[in-house]
Formats: structure tokens, sequence, C-alpha cells
């Protein structure tokens, strides 16, 4: 039987549970504090890394897997599913190097490679998380290649998203924004609200001093972008603070109805370029 296997890299910041029940393949960036280095969300867990990165005197560094690795995913894949079809979907080529990686693998497999769809989804954490869980639900109902990626495009484009940074000072330390910018932003108790583009790069929508502000803030983005929607799915990203998450679901709870609802860990790689107290939001029409 052609059936078409999932599979993704840990940015997705998919909960492993649900991942594992969706029959995901997840393939682990890694994560460097100096010579340590650590398979993002095996080696260290987000609760371990959140406890660590504030008290590390340099910045994590991150890299993408290498192709040699999502040819061995691919090809394992392939050898125990001999007629499966294998649809690859990855963070923003404009974060990351990995979409480039899993290209190159299927380039290195030749024909066998003609069954393999690498996706570039233009998002990062649960921003393509979502779409990698609703591509893994469509493979269990038999749906094709196609089928899915048209279904997947559709969602990527109702898709909503904002992030709230607790902190300018890893954006700062990552190079993402001036030091002088994310000293004054630390004085004034600035707390940016940031979104990804349609070209899959990070930028600043607003920034709001005080955090309750901003959350308001978030809730008033949603209900601009999302007029005339009241039902709605929403995933909310947390730093090992499921708290945070809960609470901005009720706050959430007084403007739309929830349908499906997911709290889920910002993992380690995401997380060294946004730091502790980052909430993650994504919703989408239910």
């Amino acid at each position: 039987m052609n059936r078409t296997i999932i599979v993704t890299d840990s940015t997705s910041d998919i909960p492993p549970a649900m991942a594992e029940a969706l029959g995901i393949e997840v393939v682990p960036l890694t994560l460097m504090f100096g010579e340590e280095a650590f398979r993002d969300n095996l080696d260290m867990t987000p609760e371990q890394f959140y406890e660590r990165l504030p008290r590390s005197p340099q910045l994590p560094t991150t890299s993408q897997p290498s192709p040699v690795e999502y040819m061995n995913v691919y090809r394992t894949i392939l050898e125990r599913y001999p007629d499966s079809s294998i649809l690859s979907l990855h963070i923003s080529s404009a974060l990351s190097g990995t979409y480039q990686s899993a290209m190159l693998a299927k380039s290195m497999l030749e024909e066998e490679g003609e069954g393999i769809t690498v996706v570039d989804t233009l998002s990062a954490s649960y921003g393509f998380g979502v779409m990698v869980t609703h591509a893994a639900r469509l493979s269990a109902e038999g749906k094709s290649v196609p089928e899915i990626l048209e279904s997947v495009e559709k969602l990527r484009l109702s898709r909503k998203l904002y992030f709230l940074v607790d902190t300018l000072e890893y954006l700062q330390k990552g190079g993402r924004i001036g030091k002088a910018s994310a000293v004054l932003g630390t004085l004034l108790n600035i707390k940016p609200i940031l979104s990804i583009d349609s070209e899959g790069v990070i930028y600043a929508v607003e920034k709001v001093r005080g955090r309750k502000k901003a959350v308001a803030r978030m809730i008033e983005l949603f209900k601009a972008d999302l007029q005339g929607v009241n039902k709605i799915n929403v995933a909310v990203g947390h730093t090992a603070e499921p708290e945070s998450g809960k609470e901005f679901l009720n706050e959430l709870a007084g403007h739309f109805t929830l349908e499906e609802q997911v709290l889920t860990n910002i993992g380690p790689v995401v997380g060294s370029h946004v730091g502790n107290g980052t909430l993650a939001v994504f919703i989408w029409p239910a």
C-alpha cells in the first residue's frame, strides 16, 4: 500500500507524544553550549535548557542536521516502506539551513529521491508544526502528496502567528537587533511583538511597554487578522512555563470560541534565539 510518511525537524516544536501518535519522523537539530553538544529535545529537555540558559556566560549555538543525516532517515523509511512517498516539511530557509540539507539529501538519493518532496514552510516553531500535524492526519486518511500539499498551503495562508519576547537580550546576542536597542528596550520594559512575513523572515510588529499590555495588544492583533472568525484552533508555545500558556488561553477564550487547543514547549534551538519568558501564539480558523 502506497503511504505518505511525514518527516520534519525538531524546530517544529510538536509535543513529542503528538508526533509519536501521528507517526511523524522528527530529525533533531544540534545545540552547543561551548564544547558540549545536545540533540534538540532529546539530550536536553526544554526544562533543562531554560534553567541553564540564563546562567550560561555565552549564548548557545545551533546547527542543522547534515545532508547525510537526512539521507539516512529517508533511506531507512524507504527500505521499511518500499512503496511509500516521503513528505519532508521544514523551518523557513530564511532562518536555518535545514531545508537546504534536506534538499541535498534528496538529490544524493538519485532515483529513490523521486518519491521525496521537501517543503520550505516559510515559518518557525509550531507555526509550521501545525502544518506538519495537519499533513500527518491527511496522510492517515489516505490523501495523496498533491492533495496534502494543497491543503497544507491553504492552512499556511490562513494561520496567524505572533511571538511575545520577554527580553531583547537574546535577539541582540544573536545579532538580530543592535545592542543600543536592547539596552534601551530593557530600561523601558519594552516587550516586542514579532511575527514572520511571507518570505519566512522574522520582523518586529510592535514594541509595547509592559507584558500585560503586550498580551492585550496581541489579542487585538489576532482580532484584526481574524475579522468575522469566531471559532478558532490555537496553539501556545511557552518556555517550559505551561502556566503562562494557560493564562493566555484563558484571555483568548474571552474573545473567541476555542476548538483545538495545543500547549507546547518552544524547544531549545528556537529558545536559544528568543530566551526565557517568550510566548508564541498560533491561530487558525476551526
